[in-house]
């Protein structure tokens, strides 16, 4: 986000500053507005970090689900039964 549009978006939100302003006096204000969007970056970044964890745990389990049905109905077969044992050994790295 460019200066500009940091001054607009405080006068929009009421702050006692205008365009004209001392750059001395607003090199403070750059400087919060520096630190809330690195805070929400963070904040969004976890997020998704979050959400990509939880993807790759739920796939994880369905891949060993699945392997447990192969063993279970259609090929008893202990290779089978050791691979959903990896595969859920994984998520425990």
């Amino acid at each position: 986000m460019i200066k500009e549009e940091i001054i607009e978006m405080a006068i929009d939100a009421g702050f006692p500053i205008s365009k004209q302003e001392d750059p001395k006096k607003l090199g403070e204000f750059f400087e919060f507005a520096k630190m809330v969007r690195d805070d929400y970056s963070k904040k969004h970044a976890r997020l998704w970090l979050k959400r990509i964890d939880d993807a790759v745990k739920k796939e994880r389990e369905e891949c060993a689900k699945l392997c447990d049905y192969v063993y279970k109905n259609i090929v008893a077969d202990d290779h089978i039964k050791n691979m959903a044992f990896k595969i859920r050994a994984r998520g425990q790295q």
